[in-house]
């Protein structure tokens, strides 16, 4: 198949079983490409045979052997070489959850661990939460628990030194885990009573388990009890997390662990059925046998892109093991060693398209992804799905084009598959004529004998037709669009759509996407391959003539590969002893996959390694997989040094995040083997070889054309030439406009590109530029056009805030992506704001359009404001906003803005979000309005006095505590703000400055426009009913709203008069709060994705009253209306507009640490080093009229993440005792609302401790009958000395010998306290203190804040009849590799 391979020449086979058709390529032995024989089958079958692969190996060994084969008759395996498979069956599986029944063991106290998962929810504009069900159907909680001894964030640095359990014994408390680093057992888990769990889990009939402890990446003992006591007991599956991923974090491993358990048993299932079908069996073992028939080797592919022998094959490895093998295959096909050029693969199928990258001649793998809604942990090609693909719906929404997310899937398809289906992205390209109904197979209609149907494509196209001329033409005929103009807009949102991701694939990671090549396979690839690649700025395409089965070819290409990895600790140095260390725990992990390998047939020069590290600077979670330099990069950047691990760290850290930290160690968090069994030499020859050897020749105007057809491209319908790919030689030339396609491919060369065959691609070659200008007329809004526009103006955000991710340096920017980047039009109103986080979207304009006021006139080119005053659109102090105005002449045509949380800006507690603050100054630095640079000089000398000088001045306060990371913030966010500028101005010398102006207006009165259709729907839903609610913060502040809807205009008045006055604490919101939460509220109703900009605020009218707590003074204290107040808002607007019940309404502001700068003797600073915590934490969500509320997860205004359960346990010293569900906390209801959690930490070292919460006194409310929820409550179980209560007390012991506390909630925490047996001490007693809803307290070691938090509210009365309704989501099936956890990232910052 192309390549010299290893072994005796059999005949070897590949197969890719896709969702919808198995491919399978064959090969009888030569190796030659002209050999192969190319099969295409449907997956799914019945009627002819029961498995697709089994069918297709028949049908080619038929065809080698020369004889026919008859079903059903067990295959002869004596002359195949190999079996090479990819299989979809794990996927599916997982997606349609049909895996096997399990059961997950975990630690006491965690029994809900992927339950609440990371807290944040999937879609932060559902009220409907949905998250994905766990796999488990019982859970199993142990009584084992061990932590670690020493901390992170310890400012000392103390390592505490300890034997391992081999040198110490069994019987040790403190032993060295696998990690290096020193594990406290706290409790053994007791054999027998483990031996009763399980019987229970074996006596309900479930045979397989998952199994995962806290830190059992790095004590795996327990974890192995577990596992020994399940098989004695004749569990047929046992997963143990340590064996499948021995890394940090306990729900990715505790997820990895139950995936498979869940999936293996269906693969196994699989396999043993797919076995039967050949003689000798398959696999290494039955190739080994010494007697009867021998087997063939069979191997499947894994999600790493490594092949693996078909007995070691398991679910966790399987998720993406057909995408894979289309990985392997372009990178192996079109990637040049020599020219290093890189490549972006582009895999356009059906139901979904995938992208992903190959330089460097190695894969990029990613360790942490989803799909279908599970996370798991295991290294994973990083592919990621970017739109639906083919079966891509198309709609006219709110004035604009748009494609997906949602499929017309296989079944019934697109239109013109005859099964009545909807438009999708296949009939646009029927209709334009870049689709061949004589290429397609005929294989539609009710015989399956039928070719496409155009006909249904044009008829359904001219029902959309109408409906959008009938919105955009206002009744003039010269306004109406064309059928062709509407299928081309379509096509040209759905290349938009794919752009974005693709560009955040390489730029997020430092590359440049203009100098790739773009290798396009599946399906529907070809059609959009040119315009993607002009899009992108790359000039060259390959398409591999085995395209559109290059997912089976890659498999016949793979090398097999055993995967090693081990925890580690250490701090990284090029000191003999650590090197040594290392390269001793490398060689192990290398010993071992080489016996794995040998095992499987090669031999010692077959096998080779990819050695790595996972390194990280201390403090940061950005860890770097880095591989171990080759040779040749060793001589040529350090000294021959091939063990240089720490050198090429600092510079890939350098060329992904753009700055390094010198003063900073390097953590090695991991040590990684990969051994790979050579089985592809390479090819003969390489695309590069091939392109300077060759002698193209332009084929004459008729020449070999199969037919010619009138095309659709930008302008009108072109006479183009169409190509049969077999009819075509190798050096053959042929100019665009063109088609060439052959029986599974359709490739469209546009007018201004060329196509060049070679003997293993087609190459399509780009020109500068189609010939055709951009429409630059701003007379009348183009819809495609504004569609455009609105992808473009995201784009430049989502760049900007790139660009401010590499060069910042604190964690809140890098790795919580806790910022926002905007553009404005020159009045400062909202144009695009990324990401889309509700939370600044009211506030950044508010700001932008009084500092643009303040400054009418005076700015020059080159000046840079900045501020982040309340007063003046800024939401709490820490959130820091840096403003550049983009001038044309000497006039202002936009500005760009982008806002960055500071970890610190003084005040009176570190992280400047005190719990208790009462006047402004309290919480740090507030600039109102000031120059940051003027004609591009950088004003370090005024920044450094507002940031450290003046907030130092006030009693008790303190400057900022980290001044140089506020200063390289800063500057990371003049630089995304120039980066912006430049994007917008490239935009101007595309289109024209008016143009861009022209749309910048324009998107902000489609949002208005989609706004104000909202509000005249809701006045019909609620035609003369009081649209009015009332709602109080725990301190009996109210708030209070009357809404009143002109349904005429479209336009509300929403007035909050009656809500109480400003108030002497940190609950007060500036009034952009407000408007935020207004905005989300909107946003959430009208259910679709609208464009989020100023003119969603224009048809609104706020009333707030002047010196009410939401419109406060200028120096009232604002820290908790942001995170607080904000929710409170919205209880009250969904509950005015009867949405549904109340979610928690409250975030749960956690903070503990110690150390900070204080005045000591004589005004001096002290600084004590130290560490700081800040944590908020999810409740219950508020069910509604379909739906029932989700338990533990985040609402409304916040979407952040909640640090790892063992992550948290690393980096600070805490005991996490529980992290669980509270039941009973959710309020009934025909619908029940959500449970709050239950977060019990206990601190083991003295500590300060700050909450900042809400809810502790008023019930999140229940609707239409439904119940309310439980408050929360927040309690500090405190030691007390036993001795000083018998001193000082007088009161007398009550009759039933009863403590007055021990009533209600308390009781109940007594009789069930956390997961960890707590020591008892005779001299001293545990009191459980209620610490109210804001306060601060210093803890002792030992002691505990237990925060109970609310549930969400009921909806209707409990016994009537359901009416939930189960929405799918359209993204479920998608690959999340790096672009989507960014996404996710940046998401769950708000």
């Amino acid at each position: 198949m192309g390549s010299a391979e290893v072994g005796r020449r059999g005949i070897r086979i590949a197969i890719d079983r896709g969702g919808t058709f198995t491919d399978c390529v064959g090969n009888p032995g030569t190796g030659r490409m002209e050999d192969d024989v190319v099969i295409k089958l449907l997956s799914v079958d019945p009627a002819n045979y029961d498995d697709a692969p089994l069918e297709g190996i028949r049908r080619l060994l038929s065809k080698f052997t020369g004889k026919e084969i008859p079903r059903g008759e067990p295959l002869d395996t004596s002359e195949i070489e190999s079996i090479r498979m990819g299989t979809t069956v794990a996927t599916n599986a997982l997606l349609e959850r049909k895996g096997e029944d399990i059961a997950m063991v975990v630690t006491r106290g965690f029994k809900d661990c992927l339950a609440i998962g990371n807290q944040s929810r999937p879609n932060i504009f559902a009220l409907d939460i949905q998250k994905p069900e766990v796999l488990y159907r019982k859970v199993v909680e142990i009584d084992e628990r061990v932590t670690l001894e020493d901390y992170a964030e310890d400012p000392e640095r103390y390592q505490t030194k300890v034997p391992s359990v081999e040198e110490a014994g069994i019987d040790v408390d403190l032993v060295r885990g696998l990690s290096g680093e020193a594990v406290r057992i706290l409790q053994r888990p007791d054999e027998e009573k483990i031996r009763n769990q399980l019987k229970e889990v074996y006596d309900s009939g479930l045979r397989s388990i998952a199994v995962c402890f806290m830190h059992g990446y790095t004590y795996p003992r327990h974890e192995a009890l577990v596992g020994k006591i399940a098989r004695e007991m004749g569990f047929e599956h046992v997963s143990l997390s340590h064996e499948l991923m021995p890394m940090i974090k306990l729900v990715p491993r505790a997820t990895s662990a139950c995936a498979d358990a869940y999936l293996t048993p269906a693969i196994r299932k699989y396999i043993d059925g797919f076995s039967k079908g050949f003689e000798g069996g398959l696999g290494t073992k039955s190739v080994k046998r010494e007697e009867g028939s021998k087997g063939a080797r069979c191997e499947f592919m894994q999600s790493d892109g490594g092949l693996v022998d078909v007995d070691i094959f398991s679910g966790l490895k399987a998720i993406l093991s057909g995408p894979a093998g289309g990985v392997v295959g372009y990178a192996l096909t079109s990637y040049d060693p020599k020219t290093k050029i890189p490549v972006i693969g582009f895999d356009m199928g059906g139901t979904s398209t995938d992208v992903s990258r190959y330089g460097s001649g190695r894969y990029d793998h990613v360790f942490e992804t989803t799909t279908a809604g599970v996370t798991i942990q295991s290294p994973q090609l990083d592919i990621n799905t970017v739109a639906a693909g083919g079966g891509s719906r198309l709609f006219w929404r709110n004035g604009l084009f748009v494609v997906g997310p949602e499929s017309a899937s296989a079944h019934p398809g697109p239109a013109c598959y005859r099964k009545g289906g909807p438009l999708t992205i296949t009939d646009a390209n029927l209709l334009l004529g870049r689709l061949l109904p004589d290429f397609f197979p005929k294989i539609f209609g009710k015989n399956e004998d039928e070719g496409l149907d155009p006909e249904a494509t044009e008829q359904l196209f001219k029902e959309l037709a109408e409906q959008i001329n009938k919105e955009i033409s206002g009744g003039n005929k010269n306004k109406e669009m064309s059928l062709d103009e509407i299928a081309q807009g379509f096509i040209k949102i759905a290349n938009e759509t794919m752009t974005r991701p693709i560009r955040s694939l390489t730029e997020a990671r430092g590359h440049d996407t203009s100098k790739h090549r773009l290798a396009t396979f599946g399906g529907a690839g070809g059609q959009h391959a040119v315009a993607i690649a002009e899009a992108l700025g790359i000039s060259q395409i390959l398409v591999h003539r085995y395209s559109s089965v290059l997912s089976a070819y890659g498999m016949a290409l793979a090398d097999v590969v055993d995967e090693r990895q081990e925890p580690e600790s250490k701090v990284w140095s090029d000191k003999k002893d650590v090197r040594e260390y290392l390269q001793n725990k490398m060689k192990d992990l290398k010993a071992k996959s080489t016996a794995t390998l040998k095992d499987q047939g090669f031999e010692e020069d077959q096998i080779h390694f990819e050695e790595y590290l996972n390194l990280r600077y201390r403090g940061t979670e950005s860890a770097l997989m880095v591989v171990k330099p080759t040779k040749e990069e060793a001589e040529k950047e350090y000294d021959g040094d091939q063990w240089a691990f720490g050198k090429a760290f600092i510079r890939q850290h350098e060329q992904e995040f753009g700055f390094t930290l010198p003063d900073r160690d390097i953590i090695v968090d991991d040590v990684r083997a990969r051994g790979i069994g050579k089985t592809f030499k390479g090819l003969e020859k390489t695309v590069d070889q091939q392109l300077k050897e060759i002698k193209p020749k332009s084929l004459g105007r008729d020449e070999k054309q199969y037919a010619k057809r009138q095309v659709y491209f930008e302008g009108g319908r072109q006479e183009t030439a169409i190509y049969k790919l077999e009819d075509l030689a190798i050096g053959d030339r042929v100019q665009g406009p063109a088609i060439i396609a052959d029986g599974t491919q359709t490739i469209v060369v546009t007018p201004g590109a060329s196509a060049l065959l070679i003997n293993t691609h087609i190459v399509i070659n780009i020109g500068e530029n189609d010939g055709q200008d951009k429409k630059t007329d701003t007379k009348e809004m183009d819809p495609i056009l504004l569609s455009i526009f609105a992808h473009r103006f995201m784009a430049i955000a989502e760049q900007m805030g790139r660009a401010l991710q590499k060069t910042s340096v604190s964690t809140n920017v890098k790795e919580r992506l806790d910022y926002s980047c905007a553009l404005f039009d020159s009045e400062g109103g909202l144009v695009a704001n990324a990401p889309h986080l509700p939370v600044h979207l009211g506030s950044m304009s508010t700001c932008v359009r009084k500092q643009a006021s303040i400054w009418k006139g005076k700015l020059k080119k080159g000046d840079v404001l900045v501020s982040n005053h309340p007063m003046f659109g800024g939401t709490h102090l820490p959130d820091i906003t840096v403003i550049t105005p983009a001038f044309s002449g000497d006039k202002i045509i936009f500005y760009v803005a982008s806002r960055a949380h500071h970890a610190d800006i003084g005040g009176i507690l570190p992280g400047s979000m005190p719990p208790h603050s009462r006047e402004l100054f309290q919480e740090g630095a507030a600039i109102k309005s000031e120059k940051l640079v003027s004609e591009g000089h950088f004003d370090e000398k005024r920044i450094t006095e507002l940031l450290l000088d003046e907030p130092g001045q006030y009693p008790g306060c303190s400057g900022t505590r980290c001044l140089s990371d506020n200063l390289n913030d800063l500057k990371a966010q003049i630089a995304a703000n120039q980066k912006g500028i430049n994007l917008i101005n490239t935009l101007m010398s595309d289109y024209g400055e008016e143009v861009v102006k022209f749309y910048m207006t324009n998107i902000q009165q489609n949002a208005e426009t989609s706004v104000r259709n909202l509000l005249k729907e809701v006045y019909k839903r609620f035609e003369g009913q009081d649209l009015s609610a009332i709602d109080y913060m725990d301190d009996g502040s109210p708030i209070k709203l009357k809404v009143s809807i002109d349904p005429g205009k479209g336009e509300a008045i929403f007035d909050f008069s009656g809500t109480g006055p400003e108030v002497y604490g940190n609950i007060n919101a500036p009034e952009a709060v407000t408007y935020s939460a207004i905005i989300y509220c909107l946003r959430c109703l009208i259910s679709e994705d609208i464009p989020l900009n100023q003119g969603c605020l224009t048809p609104i009218h706020v009333l707030i009253p002047k010196k009410s707590f939401l419109s406060p003074s200028d120096n009232a204290a604002v820290v908790g209306g942001n995170v607080l107040t904000s929710q409170r808002v919205t209880d009250v607007v969904l509950k005015a507009f009867r949405a549904c019940a109340a979610s928690q309404g409250d975030t749960n502001n956690l903070t503990f640490g110690f150390g900070g700068t204080s005045l000591g003797e004589g005004n001096k600073r002290k600084d004590t080093k130290g560490f700081g915590y800040y944590e908020t934490i999810a409740g219950g969500s508020g069910a509604g009229p379909t739906w029932n509320g989700t338990s533990g997860v985040h609402t409304h205004m916040t979407n952040t993440r909640i640090t790892d359960s063992e992550v948290f346990e690393r980096r600070y010293p805490v005991l996490l005792r529980e992290f669980g569900l509270r039941k009973g906390s959710a309020g009934c209801g025909m619908h029940p609302g959500g449970e709050g959690v239950i977060r019990d930490i206990e601190f083991r070292i003295p500590v300060q401790v700050s909450i900042l919460s809400e809810r502790r006194v008023y019930h999140p409310y229940g609707m239409n009958g439904g119940g309310d929820a439980a408050c929360g409550l927040n309690i500090w179980v405190r030691k007390i000395d036993r001795r000083a209560i018998d001193q000082n007390s007088d009161s007398k012991v009550t009759s039933g010998g009863e403590d007055a506390t021990t009533s209600g909630a308390v009781e109940a925490l007594e009789r069930k306290d956390g997961g960890v047996k707590q020591k008892v001490d005779e001299k001293v007693e545990y009191r459980y203190i209620n610490l109210g809803a804001k306060n601060t307290a210093s803890m002792r070691p030992g002691e505990r804040i237990i925060v109970y938090t609310p549930g969400g509210g009921g909806w209707g009365k409990e016994g009537q009849e359901s009416k939930v309704q189960r929405k799918g989501d359209p993204h479920m099936a998608w690959r999340k590799g790096s672009v989507a956890a960014r996404q996710e990232t940046a998401e769950a910052s708000a």
